[in-house]
C-alpha cells in the first residue's frame, strides 16, 4: 500500500470530499446533475477466488434520476505509475459486482450498476499508463476481437492543476492538493486558516483534515517532525506556528535562516535537529498525556468501534511515547491488533 493511502481514505470517507472531487474535476453535465446528497458509502471488503484479501476500497454510490439507479464510484489512490493498471481496475470492477451479487443487492433479472472507476494520481512523475485496457492487448482479427475485455478508468492527475487554477476554486479536494505543495510554512498556515473557514460548521471535517495533515508533514519528513496529537484544525495551526517560530530563532542563531521551508523538507541542518529536540521536550510537558490519551481513544472507537476492557486498560498504562505510537498508526492500520502491534 501506498503510505498515503490511509490518510486519503481516511479523507475520502467524508461525503463532502468525494463530491468535490465529481464535481471539481470530472467535467461531465450528467454527474454533475446528480443529487450529492444521497451519497452513501458502501462496504468494500472482497475476498478473491485464490482467497487472497482486498479490503478498504473507497466505493461510494448514488442515486442518479427518478428510477434509483445506483452509480458506483470506485477511487484508486496512486504515487507511482503502474503501467498495468487498467487491469487492476478491471479487477476491481469485477470485485465489486461479484460482492454486489454475494450480497444480493443485484438479483437476477435485474441490471449491474453502472460503475466509474477513478484513478486519483499524486505521484512526481508524469502518468505513461494506458488509460484503455485495449492498449494492452494486441490487434487480432475476426472473431476472438469481438471477444476481448474492455475497461477504462477515468485518470485525475493532480499534476496537470497550477496553483492558480487551485486557488481560483473553492473545492475540498483542490486545498488536498494544493497542501501536498506548499511554498513555504507561512503558505501551509494559510491554507489551515482557508480550510478552517470553508468548515465552520463542521468539527468532524476539521478534525479528519486535521489528522491528515499532521500526518502527510510526518510523513514528507520521515516521522522526524515532532507535533503533537491534535484533532482541530485551529489547534494544529497554532502547534505549528509555535514550532516554526522555534525554528526559525534556532536558525537564526546558528546562521541557518535563509532559505528555510520548515517541517516541509526532510531534515538536512544542524539547527532542524535541535529545534525538533526542543520540541519533543516541550510536548512531553505535565498534563499532555491525559489528553493524548483521550484523543487516542476517540480515534480508536471511530476507526474500529467500542474499545474491549484490555485495550482501555492497555492504553491507561501506557507512556506518552507508546500513545504517541499508537496514535500515528490509527490511519495506517487496518484492524485494531495492527495499533498495538510491537
Amino acid at each position: 500500500m501506498n503510505p498515503d493511502d490511509a490518510g486519503y481514505k481516511l479523507l475520502f470517507s467524508a461525503p463532502e470530499v468525494v463530491r468535490d472531487l465529481v464535481l471539481g474535476f470530472i467535467p461531465d453535465a450528467w454527474l454533475a446533475g446528480l443529487d450529492y446528497s444521497t451519497l452513501e458509502k458502501v462496504p468494500a471488503s472482497y475476498v478473491t477466488d485464490d482467497l487472497r484479501r482486498r479490503s478498504d476500497d473507497v466505493v461510494w454510490r448514488v442515486k442518479a434520476g427518478e428510477d434509483w439507479l445506483y452509480l458506483y464510484i470506485l477511487i484508486e489512490f496512486q504515487s507511482r505509475v503502474d503501467p498495468f493498471m487498467a487491469v487492476r481496475m478491471l479487477v476491481y470492477v469485477g470485485l465489486l459486482y461479484q460482492d454486489l451479487i454475494r450480497r444480493k443487492e443485484v438479483k437476477p433479472g435485474q441490471t449491474l450498476p453502472p460503475v466509474l472507476p477513478i484513478v486519483l494520481y499524486n505521484g512526481g512523475k508524469t502518468w505513461t499508463a494506458a488509460t484503455d485496457l485495449a492498449a494492452l492487448l494486441p490487434k487480432v482479427p475476426g472473431l476472438v476481437a469481438e471477444y476481448l475485455p474492455q475497461l477504462r478508468y477515468l485518470l485525475i492527475d493532480e499534476n496537470r492543476y497550477g496553483e492558480a487554477e487551485l486557488a481560483g476554486m473553492r473545492n475540498l479536494v483542490a486545498a488536498i492538493i494544493r497542501f501536498e505543495h506548499p511554498a513555504d510554512d507561512r503558505d501551509l498556515l494559510r491554507l489551515i486558516d482557508l480550510l478552517n473557514d470553508w468548515l465552520a460548521g463542521q468539527p468532524e471535517l476539521r478534525r479528519l483534515f486535521a489528522l491528515w495533515i499532521r500526518a502527510l508533514l510526518r510523513r514528507r519528513s520521515r516521522n522526524h517532525l515532532v507535533i503533537p496529537q491534535v484533532s482541530d484544525l485551529t489547534e494544529l495551526k497554532m502547534t505549528l506556528a509555535e514550532k516554526f517560530d522555534q525554528w526559525a530563532e534556532e536558525y537564526k542563531r546558528k546562521g541557518l535562516l535563509e532559505g528555510r521551508q520548515i517541517g516541509l523538507q526532510e531534515g538536512r541542518q544542524e539547527g532542524r535537529q535541535e529545534g525538533r529536540q526542543e520540541g519533543r521536550q516541550e510536548g512531553r510537558q505535565e498534563g499532555r498525556q491525559e489528553g493524548e490519551t483521550l484523543l487516542l481513544q476517540r480515534q480508536l472507537a471511530r476507526r474500529f468501534g467500542p474499545l474491549p476492557p484490555e485495550v482501555l486498560e492497555r492504553i491507561a498504562g501506557a507512556s506518552l511515547e507508546e500513545i504517541e505510537t499508537w496514535g500515528d498508526r490509527v490511519l495506517d492500520a487496518t484492524s485494531l491488533e495492527g495499533v498495538f502491534h510491537s
